[in-house]
């Protein structure tokens, strides 16, 4: 048995000379990161509230949330969608937006929704298109893409589109589609 007892000193001995001589190898992790390239944030399943002065202001949902501060041109970016509910001081929603993907321009305060691009607001408008700008700075919405546009009392369609960011004075640039006619003249909306 000391022969056994001998051979299995050895053989633990081997054991621990090799494990000691082996080369350990370091990964630099952080010299493969560029925050210039990547978020700085990656948030799944996002709801969130945003206020302004302790008010709240908006509702963000989204499958995904990216923040590049990092990058030249520093940006959220919604690449799987974006839901956005506008509140009055009551908090009641007064407004709703949605679009198959989005990106916010931070140092610019502008939003840029493509996709199926749906904003409603109360009590009944609908606006629809294809891409819309936000630019929060001069408080105005702007498209060149063809608008879909429904009220209470009308229905407007063309291509480009101007309003103030609430929505309550805006005009189509190149109106087109179907209007009714009466008497040989062209309906007029009031």
């Amino acid at each position: 048995m000391k022969g056994s007892a001998l051979v299995m000193v050895i053989f633990l001995l081997f054991l621990v000379g090799a494990s000691g001589c082996r080369e350990e190898r370091k990964i630099d992790v952080a010299s493969r990161i560029n925050p210039k390239t990547m978020p700085t944030m990656t948030t799944e399943n996002v709801a969130t509230f945003i206020s302004d002065s302790g008010v709240v202001q908006y509702k963000i949902v989204a499958p995904l949330w990216q923040v590049f501060e990092e990058t030249q041109e520093p940006c959220w970016l919604f690449p799987k969608g974006l839901y956005l509910q506008k509140y009055d001081p009551y908090f009641h929603v007064v407004a709703t937006v949605a679009a198959d993907s989005a990106r916010f321009f931070s140092n610019k305060k502008l939003w840029k929704l493509d996709g199926h691009v749906e904003l409603t607001k109360v009590p009944k408008d609908l606006f629809q298109t294809e891409q819309l700008f936000w630019d929060q700075r001069r408080g105005i919405l702007y498209s060149d893409s063809f608008i879909h546009i429904e009220t209470e009392t009308q229905v407007l369609e063309g291509l480009g589109f101007e309003s103030d960011e609430r929505l309550t004075s805006y005009r189509v640039i190149k109106p087109q589609g179907i209007f009714p006619v009466e008497d040989g003249k062209i309906k007029m909306f009031n």
